[in-house]
């Protein structure tokens, strides 16, 4: 996976993909699912995210108490002490990691507590979910991030959605 040539490419596509997500608001909903869903399945079979692993060393995900009593539990600690050790609350006062990448992430882009790890990141990059139209926004930013999403934008392009 060679990340540099993704950023270029995703910065170059960036308000073309912005443009063309706004206008899949209007597309019906369970058209754009199915679309959606087709093309997550087809590039996650090409694409390896331990190659990767960009979104997490790159961006937090939002943990809620269920992860953090989770987590914690695992790695013998209470809640608070979890949280004194590896999160602050943001701007949205979610509670996020203090650093980048995850301090959970191995020398081998593997997750040193990928049974336990957040619902955020089970559901990342959010392109199998239903209603995918509620999520175009995020989708954009996505393609900032992960090559999938970059990847799945640009087929979703070449397909026509009424």
């Amino acid at each position: 996976m060679d990340l540099e040539q993704f950023y270029e490419k995703a910065e170059k596509n960036k308000a073309d993909n912005k443009q063309f997500l706004s206008k899949l608001k209007k597309k019906n909903p369970r058209k754009l699912d199915e679309h959606f869903h087709d093309l997550h399945d087809e590039v996650f079979e090409e694409i390896d995210c331990l190659t990767c692993a960009n979104c997490c060393k790159t961006t937090s995900p939002v943990f809620k108490q269920k992860d953090i009593e989770a987590i914690s539990k695992r790695l013998k600690m209470k809640p608070s002490a979890f949280i004194n050790k590896y999160l602050h609350i943001d701007s949205d006062s979610d509670y996020v990691l203090n650093t980048a990448p995850c301090a959970f992430l191995d020398h081998e882009n593997y997750c040193m507590i990928y049974e336990d790890r957040p619902t955020a990141c089970r559901e990342y990059p959010h392109t199998d979910r239903k209603k995918m139209f509620q999520l175009l926004d995020l989708t954009q930013k996505n393609t900032l991030v992960c090559p999938a999403v970059l990847e799945i934008i640009e087929r979703l392009k070449k397909i026509e959605i009424k």
